[in-house]
């Protein structure tokens, strides 16, 4: 992981621009994060910015052009796979978020649209089914606008501000010592996103164990 973002940091402009959009787009359309979670890259985004390497008056619009998109293609292929996309065997696993996640829409509608941006989860996993549900288009570009935006916008300025820290540290410290603490500082957030992950999937089946339907074992 750590030589990953390293490659990230070091990219030229166009290479960092093609691969923080790419990672965006891909978690929103194709619900998955690959190897660096949407909002990890759009903060890289941001750090690659602030050392020079990327112009942050591009790459803000590009991660939110991203989000949008990526989210468009989501819905897209929720409204023609609909209940389909649903039973995919790969979902099994995350049975009760998926439920969780329709739960919401039904209540919040487009706000869980807008919401759902800020939670990894239903970021993968809320336009698909914003899609399968048949919400009106306009409805959920307006909102998937929004959510957009404010995401985009926030983590990549997020990212910057952070680099920023690092001409800080290398003025006391030097630039070799500087450029370790940045990468471990962008690791750390990596880390925090995994185990925030598995901390909500160990709480998942907690829940089912903890709801299980009573046996015949269970009221003798």
């Amino acid at each position: 992981m750590g030589a990953i973002v390293e490659a990230i940091l070091g990219m030229p402009p166009l290479a960092a621009y093609l691969v923080v959009f790419a990672l965006v787009f891909a978690e929103d359309a194709i619900f998955v994060g690959f190897v660096i979670p949407g909002e990890t890259a759009a903060v890289l985004g941001g750090v690659v910015s602030s050392q020079g390497h990327a112009n942050i008056g591009i790459m803000v619009p590009l991660v939110v052009l991203a989000a949008i998109v990526g989210d468009t293609v989501g819905y897209e292929i929720g409204k023609h796979l609909g209940p389909r996309l649903l039973g995919f065997r790969v979902f099994d696993r995350h049975r009760k978020r998926l439920e969780d996640a329709q739960a919401f829409l039904r209540r919040k509608g487009g706000w869980a649209v807008f919401l759902g941006r800020f939670v990894a989860f239903f970021r993968a996993m809320m336009p698909a089914l914003a899609g399968a549900s048949q919400m009106h288009y306009p409805r959920f570009v307006a909102f998937n606008a929004l959510g957009g935006v404010t995401w985009g916008v926030g983590f990549t300025l997020l990212g910057y501000v952070a680099g920023a820290s690092y001409d800080v540290v290398a003025k006391a410290a030097g630039r070799d010592l500087a450029a370790i603490v940045l990468v471990i500082v962008v690791i750390g957030i990596i880390v925090w996103r995994v185990r925030k992950n598995r901390s909500e999937r160990r709480q998942e089946r907690t829940y089912r164990t903890g709801h299980h339907e009573p046996s015949s074992d269970d009221d003798s």
